[in-house]
């Protein structure tokens, strides 16, 4: 057996080392621009926006939607072909896709199709491995179990999936709300409209929080292109999920129904909105002496008694004492 010269193990820690230090520099220039990106997906969003409204005028006046449908992906082929479409394609599940940020029909088709065709693919991927790879000696009856367990556990992971995606969108939306309200509140109060605040709030925002850059995109959209300005509003609450956009967006409703100032509505919200984020915080520490009791009994106590009662030990086993 040879022996690693000390030369030879320095020169391979030290190429490590400068591979390490590359990567990590081109790190930052390998990722993507998040926030490009969905900035583009939400152009199109709103372009679809313009088409359906133009679409729906179209249907009002000649009695027929002029716009072209879409070539459709092999998931929403298979969808259609095995009439699947209304399995999850109810109302809730549509606002969970939405609070996700997957807002188009392939998602939806893409979610149904994991829900259905999951178990399938999971219970014959779990039965062969039993039956024909592992082979454990087990019965026959509880590898069936298993396989069905597993099957069970492949239907159930696509609504965990949008359930943490969902929960991650909101934490970001609500840790950037209170500044995107003081940013709206100083674009109001210098004279500018609803839409063009939202807008610049909207450029301003991304840096903190994309995805609440993207609501605001889409809201700034449908304020332009929805006969409604009450749906805009009800439409970004029930795409976020959250208490405190819905109670802006109430009070920015009832502000243009009875003519009241819009800066001062939203004044009162912002301050609201950073008042909880500070008991948020003092919540947080106010709970942070329970969190480290278990930890300074396991790791900080014995070092203490070590370093205390260490050298005793060593002089009354040694005699000295």
């Amino acid at each position: 057996m040879m022996g690693f010269d000390l030369s030879d193990i320095f020169a391979a820690l030290t190429a490590v080392a400068v591979v390490a230090s590359i990567i990590a520099a081109a790190m930052p220039l390998m990722e993507g621009d998040s926030l490009n990106t969905r900035m583009k997906a939400v152009a199109s969003e709103r372009e679809r926006i313009r088409k359906r409204e133009r679409a729906t005028l179209n249907d009002g006046r000649s009695g027929r939607i002029s716009l072209r449908e879409e070539p459709k992906e092999l998931v929403m082929n298979i969808v259609d072909r095995f009439k699947m479409r209304d399995a999850f394609s109810d109302k809730a599940t549509r606002i969970k896709l939405k609070q996700a940020g997957f807002r188009s029909e392939s998602h939806l088709m893409t979610f149904t199709f994991s829900r259905i065709v999951g178990p399938m693919v999971g219970f014959a991927f779990a039965a062969f491995y039993l039956f024909v790879l592992l082979k454990p000696d087990y019965p026959t009856m509880v590898k069936l179990f298993l396989s069905v367990l597993f099957a069970y556990a492949c239907y159930y992971a696509p609504l965990l999936y949008l359930r943490n995606r969902i929960a991650k969108r909101q934490k970001s939306i609500n840790k950037a709300w209170p500044d995107a309200l003081d940013l709206l509140l100083i674009c109001v109060e210098s004279g500018m409209t609803a839409e063009t605040g939202f807008q610049k709030v909207a450029a301003e925002i991304g840096s903190a929080s994309v995805e609440l850059a993207e609501e605001l995109t889409l809201l700034t959209a449908e304020l332009s292109y929805l006969q409604d300005r009450r749906m805009a509003y009800e439409n970004i609450s029930s795409r976020t999920g959250l208490e405190t956009v819905r109670a802006v967006m109430t009070s920015m409703i009832q502000a243009e129904r009875y003519g009241t100032p819009l800066g001062d509505a939203i004044r009162v919200m912002a301050e609201e909105n950073r008042a909880e984020r500070m008991n948020a915080a003092e919540k947080k520490a106010a709970a942070l002496p329970p969190k480290l009791t278990v930890p300074m009994i396991l790791f900080f106590l014995p070092a203490i008694f070590i370093v205390v009662l260490g050298p005793v030990a060593v002089q009354y086993f040694t005699g000295n004492f």
